[in-house]
């Protein structure tokens, strides 16, 4: 790790140095810890303890030391960390102290709600510009931006800066619109439609689907349920199968 300060990094002691190289499971858990620490700065508090902010955050404390160490940040002993300072820390990293421009594509139901978010603009970024495909929904104006014909799009993104892509399209449109993102300089993309995207090396796609998600819940529901309908003591198990069957873990055993 390099130990020399970026000329952009935050200049008060113990600051971060020059981008560290993060374990991707690290990286994905920094928006917690400055979740946690802007709720914290917005309640007035100054420090918190490693197990305070671990809580905040929802993970184990020495996880979190391990985390921010490779930060470069410590803490004080018998005090915790400087809220203030491991918010900027953690925001350079993320490379949050400039206001990220993000297209967003597809302004359906989901891409609508997308559009109407305030809170990305107190995250670092910036919805600057609309797009669709629908020339019934271009000329509309959501939370006061108006919507753009996809094919606007090399143009804004010039214009705009567009670093960061959003895509909320149908699935079958949605292999198309990243590669139009691809094609005007783009190489982060955040797709919600339901499908996995082909994309050049170099270019980094984040996938959120919903469904997916439910599933997983699903799974842990039924779970908790064949937990509870466990039968007493000493008799046999029995596994559920598709069409309201079920076997012994002896029948399973032999094949039956």
């Amino acid at each position: 790790m390099s130990q020399h300060r970026h000329p952009g990094a935050p200049g008060r002691a113990g600051a971060v140095p020059a981008l560290p190289d993060l374990p991707e499971a690290t990286v994905a858990r920094l928006p917690e810890y400055l979740r946690a620490l802007h709720n914290l700065a917005e309640t007035g508090h100054e420090t918190v303890s490693s197990e305070g902010l671990a809580n905040a955050a929802g993970v184990n404390s020495a996880k979190l030391r391990k985390d921010l160490s490779q930060l470069g940040s410590y803490g004080t002993r018998g005090v915790g960390y400087d809220v203030a300072l491991l918010i900027e820390q953690i925001e350079y990293v993320l490379g949050l102290t400039q206001r990220r421009a993000v297209a967003l594509v597809g302004v359906g139901n989901l891409g609508h709600a997308l559009a109407g978010y305030d809170g990305f603009a107190s995250r670092g970024f910036r919805i600057a510009a609309l797009f669709d495909a629908d020339q019934e929904r271009v000329g509309e104006e959501i939370n006061g931006l108006v919507v753009r014909h996809i094919d606007e799009l090399p143009r804004v993104a010039t214009d705009e800066s567009i670093a960061i892509g959003v895509i909320a399209t149908p699935a079958a449109a949605a292999q198309r619109v990243a590669d139009q993102l691809v094609s005007v300089g783009v190489t982060s993309i955040l797709n919600f439609a339901p499908c996995v995207l082909s994309v050049p090396e170099g270019v980094d796609v984040r996938k959120v689907d919903l469904a997916i998600e439910l599933q997983i819940l699903s799974f842990h529901e039924h779970r908790k349920a064949s937990l509870t309908a466990l039968p007493a003591a000493g008799g046999p198990a029995l596994t559920a199968l598709p069409g309201g069957l079920t076997v012994t873990e002896s029948q399973e055993a032999i094949g039956t």
